[in-house]
């Protein structure tokens, strides 16, 4: 059989996650072909099954569920790692409510951050679609009002002189008592249940390798992440690799159907999205 593509983003968690995997470290696994991208080009290149296996956004996955299913490994989900909507000091207090009428960039249509904010914020702001590494930059330079940042962004906007209004993923947490469910590896509906089930067990191998042996695959993680301290890069992991990566387990499933029934009945998907698992 041919080797999968498997498409994932730049950021240290998934570099570090699939690493071994993409690099021929594990002995028996799958061969796979690796394609790095920014998270809403891969929702993008999903909507045209363009890849048997891809990172993407929970928010985009209700519009993927004819051509793929979810993978219970690799994905990221978790708890104190939601997107944050952050803007420019002012005077006087600013209420999260009142950005409902400003300008915010977002980075993407269907990433699960502007997903988050829709659902808080109870209607759709004015939204500025950019890449995630140039919002807190077009904040501060005031192109627009705030921002909603993820990733690497939530430990250096505050160096920007940026304050947090709302953190979404403890907006979601206290709603809901569930993780918040952020990225997800979907497999292509052409690929079996079978080998479905071995490259999600060769994601879980890759993970496995990187925790014992780090010396051996963060080489490939600062590779893809060189505009990044150190300590930046190791936060990063440390934030969003988690349980939830190794399994989704109970509480994950949980969260995701609770994050498509709640953006269903808020309007935000104009039919209920059933998720699809694949093993």
């Amino acid at each position: 059989m041919a080797p999968c593509t498997l498409a994932y983003s730049p950021c240290p968690n998934d570099t570090y996650i699939f690493g071994a995997l993409t690099n021929g470290l594990l002995d028996g696994a799958p061969e796979v072909r690796a394609h790095l991208a920014d998270i809403e080009e891969l929702n993008n290149a999903a909507a045209s099954s363009q890849f048997e296996l891809t990172k993407v956004s929970y928010g985009a996955i209700p519009f993927l569920m004819d051509r793929y299913r979810i993978l219970p490994s690799g994905g990221a989900l978790g708890r104190g790692c939601g997107p944050l909507l952050v803007a420019r000091p002012a005077g006087s207090p600013q209420l999260f409510s009142d950005f409902a009428r400003k300008r915010i960039a977002i980075p993407g249509e269907r990433t699960t951050a502007f997903m988050l904010l829709q659902l808080a914020l109870g209607s759709r702001p004015k939204s500025v679609q950019m890449r995630f590494d140039r919002i807190v930059d077009a904040v501060a330079n005031g192109e627009v009002d705030a921002g909603l940042i993820i990733h690497e962004s939530r430990f250096t906007y505050r160096d920007a002189g940026l304050i947090s209004i709302a953190d979404l993923g403890e907006w979601w947490e206290t709603m809901t008592l569930l993780p918040v469910p952020l990225g997800a590896i979907l497999v292509r509906n052409d690929i079996g249940d079978d080998e479905a089930k071995r490259l999600n067990s060769a994601i879980r191998r890759s993970l496995a390798f990187a925790r014992e042996d780090e010396d051996a695959v963060m080489p490939f993680v600062r590779e893809h992440a060189v505009e990044m301290s150190d300590e930046v890069m190791k936060s990063h992991i440390e934030l969003y690799v988690n349980g939830f990566s190794d399994d989704l387990g109970h509480d994950g499933r949980e969260a995701v159907h609770a994050l498509f029934a709640r953006a269903h009945d808020a309007g935000i998907l104009h039919r209920q999205a059933e998720a699809v698992f694949a093993t």
